[in-house]
């Protein structure tokens, strides 16, 4: 065990034993200097040791070695919510499989000269599925050659196109389409398509590819999501939110259901306002979501995301709460506000554009008890000014604002951009805070 309390990596020596088929190794070679030369790509040591050692190249090899995992314990009995314990690993593959896995061209193309079984797996993954999963293009194509089965289940329940969830795989998974790979083929346990996994992983190309070959655009998995719920669903940061934004486009421009609900109900817009994605909750919204559902619980996009602001505040949740408003969602009941600003106090922006979305809104004393002390001194000219409205009507200003936008209702966003009056003044119709004044 680490002294750090993080666990210490297993060091118990690598075990090799081969399990015979056939005949058994013509003489003693160390089986690790087979292992090594396949792991290397070795294709010097390789080929003597076949020569003279490992005729069978289908021979089956089972490593074992000890590692440390986390084993879930009681936390009454611990103390913790689990252990790092030894434990014995065993595993089953093959020497085409152990090559393919490490991108070894040539050695893959020796052992199939000595009449590997292609699409043998031992270990539950033929050597395509290596190949793929490892973005090794080459072995891949190669295999692909000597008649490998794109369409193999692992024992997993996934194809080679399962396996392509990195950028670095996209070669692979266009030679898997050419020789003939479903893509629609759905996995065993998950019922994902190829399409779900390219969308939780942002990959477009992928997605692209798919789609250009037939891949049904609203497939459903065990939890009745298409792949456009899938990406709006998956956790992005700020920065890191263009690929989700390019996969949506493409299923969006390929006739994606931007409206279509999973298990519990929840759109699209729902999962993109839970992670406030900003953008995303845009694009959605401007290809016919509907602003105002609710999932099974009677949760609305609107609530999604006014509940986690307080954890997303590096993605400017203020703007997804503004994109809502400007299409049209509901507001939030005047009696639920105290609520609102209990758990979005340290997001004063969100709270700026929710308040001056009313025509009036009374503001009450005790708003102060659920803003922590803190909160409020870091934010303190925003809530004095707040608090400040507790007796004073608000100005004839805002009043024009709120009759303009209930007379556009969900079209503010599309038709208030193209009134005749100045920016500045477009900007304060849509909600736009500037300087954090009410």
């Amino acid at each position: 065990m680490a002294t750090d309390g993080l666990p210490a990596l297993g060091r118990a020596k690598l075990r090799i034993f081969q399990k015979m088929e056939r005949d058994p190794p013509r003489s003693s070679a160390p089986a690790d200097q087979y292992h090594t030369a396949l792991v290397t790509g070795d294709l010097g040591s390789l080929q003597p040791l076949m020569a003279q050692h490992y005729g069978d190249a289908n021979v089956v090899l089972e490593i074992n070695k000890n590692e440390m995992e986390w084993r879930v314990k009681s936390p009454a009995t611990f103390g913790l919510s689990g252990l790092w314990s030894l434990e014995y690993k065993r595993e089953l593959t093959n020497p085409l499989c152990i090559t393919a896995s490490h991108g070894h061209t040539d050695c893959v193309r020796h052992l199939l000269r000595w009449d590997a079984d292609v699409n043998a797996a031992p270990g539950g993954k033929s050597a395509l599925h290596e190949a793929c999963q490892g973005g090794h293009t080459d072995c891949a194509e190669l295999l692909l050659e000597h008649r490998a089965n794109p369409n193999l289940m692992s024992d997993e329940g996934l194809t080679p196109l399962h396996l392509c969830t990195s950028p670095k795989t996209l070669r692979c998974a266009q030679m898997l389409v050419k020789h003939g790979a479903k893509v629609n083929q759905l996995s065993i346990e998950g019922q994902e398509s190829p399409l779900h996994v390219a969308a939780k992983h942002g990959l477009a190309d992928h997605v692209l590819l798919y789609l250009q070959h037939g891949a049904s655009v609203d497939t459903r998995n065990s939890h009745e999501e298409t792949p456009l719920s899938v990406a709006c669903g998956q956790v992005q940061e700020p920065h890191g939110q263009e690929p989700y934004l390019e996969v949506c486009r493409l299923l969006l421009r390929h006739g994606a259901d931007a409206n279509a609900t999973d298990e519990e109900e929840k759109s699209p817009l729902h999962k993109a306002c839970k992670n406030a994605s900003h953008r995303l909750v845009q694009l959605l919204l401007q290809n016919q979501a509907k602003v105002n559902v609710f999932d099974y619980s009677g949760i609305s996009p609107m609530a999604c995301v006014l509940q986690t602001a307080s954890f997303k505040r590096e993605c400017r949740p203020h703007q997804t709460v503004q994109t809502l408003l400007n299409h049209g969602s509901q507001r939030i009941w005047p009696g639920a506000f105290e609520k609102v600003l209990k758990s979005c106090a340290s997001t004063p922006e969100v709270i700026g554009i929710l308040f001056n979305s009313y025509s009036k809104l009374r503001v009450s004393e005790k708003w102060k008890e659920v803003i922590p002390e803190e909160v409020f001194q870091m934010h303190q000219s925003f809530y004095q000014s707040l608090f400040t409205l507790s007796h004073t009507p608000r100005c004839l200003q805002h009043l024009c604002r709120c009759v303009i936008r209930k007379h556009l209702g969900s079209k503010c966003w599309s038709l208030i951009p193209r009134l005749p009056v100045p920016e500045s003044l477009q900007h304060y119709l849509l909600l736009e805070i500037e300087g954090l004044l009410l």
